[in-house]
């Protein structure tokens, strides 16, 4: 049997959407289910219509304050009983046949992540979570603050983006998405719970890392497929910025000790700079087109499609992501060689 563990935070209209789309899929793919919800939102939420229903097909737990993401879901999982556990967001929706592939790639792994898209159209794919290494961490700090160095680390960024993308078969992976995971009851015992000291972010990193320590193999599954409305609770919950900065800064202490957490610090006090983004001049791609988006000043992808090459300039915003989003979004058009041809601005 799958449980699937849901933290929810003052979203019910997607809550009820990803229970709807677990049990259907669940009916029609023979898959035994339960659903567990942590309703982190219960305490507050009653009074403006953001607590969980009452009966949205799941055992609700509602504890008595918001008890972050990592604490939430190590409750979740106390109280499920199935045979493989699906960690998940509310705002996550499985597409038909998600948990049955799952549960195929969780036949050679122990953790098995789905294929994300930001839209209900499932055309943009969301990328894979940076590599945390100081290295990797030096490289994405610098491009903020050199357009040179920035226009090198987004090709690169897309190389690695796209080879996630373009996967067909069950992938190692260990920078999978946190929005969603399915992992077997003898992957959790041998990674071990959420840290609860990271409130919201950096959980399932911390956690992926600690998994491919203890040689747990987790794979991107690409069959599986989930619709993921990103960011929707974090921007109900007002100290989402200040766990972020907490997270983040006990992470880079664990993880790479405190004098290179003080170096990190010391660059971002470097004042950014960002290369303008060129309007698109439009026709046809020569060789491969792909249209990416983004919130980054930066301009690495925040998600992306394939596009036929005289397309490009025609490819309009799901209006599912241009309504959810938090600010204006920038669709940018790169070619085969991951290098920028231009872009727009689109107001949200």
């Amino acid at each position: 049997m799958i449980s699937a563990v849901i933290v929810h935070y003052r979203t019910p209209h997607l809550l009820e959407a990803a229970v709807a789309a677990l049990h259907e899929d669940a009916r029609t793919s023979a898959v035994p289910l339960e659903v567990v919800v942590v309703d982190n939102g219960a305490a507050s939420a009653e009074a403006t219509g953001g607590a969980a229903p009452e009966d949205p097909g799941a055992q609700v737990l509602r504890p008595a304050g918001n008890l972050g993401y990592a604490a939430g879901m190590n409750l979740g999982v106390e109280h499920a009983t199935g045979d493989v556990l699906l960690l998940m967001n509310a705002d996550v929706a499985v597409e038909p046949g998600c948990l049955g592939a799952l549960l195929d790639a969780l036949a050679e792994a122990d953790i098995a992540g789905p294929r994300l898209f930001w839209d209900r159209g499932c055309r943009l794919m969301l990328p894979p979570q940076q590599l945390r290494t100081r290295r990797a961490e030096l490289d994405a700090a610098w491009a903020e603050r050199s357009p040179v160095w920035g226009r090198s680390f987004r090709r690169r960024w897309r190389r690695r983006a796209r080879a996630f993308w373009r996967a067909g078969e069950p992938t190692l992976c260990y920078e999978l998405t946190g929005a969603c995971l399915a992992v077997t009851r003898d992957g959790w015992r041998r990674v071990g719970r959420f840290d609860e000291s990271f409130r919201l972010y950096y959980e399932e990193t911390e956690w992926l890392l600690r998994a491919r320590s203890a040689g747990v193999r987790a794979v991107l599954a690409p069959a599986a497929r989930c619709v993921h409305a990103y960011d929707q609770s974090a921007k109900r919950e007002p100290r989402a910025q200040l766990w972020f900065e907490e997270s983040a800064e006990r992470f880079r202490r664990r993880r790479y000790g405190a004098w290179f957490a003080a170096l990190l610090r010391r660059l971002e006090r470097v004042r950014r700079r960002f290369e303008e983004c060129p309007s698109f001049a439009g026709g046809p791609v020569e060789g491969e087109a792909w249209v990416e988006v983004t919130t980054l000043p930066l301009g690495v992808p925040s998600a992306g499609c394939r596009v036929p090459a005289g397309e490009a300039a025609a490819f309009e915003m799901p209006e599912d992501v241009r309504a959810g989003a938090r600010s204006d979004l920038w669709v940018r058009v790169t070619d085969g060689g991951c290098r920028d041809l231009g872009g727009w601005l689109v107001k949200t």
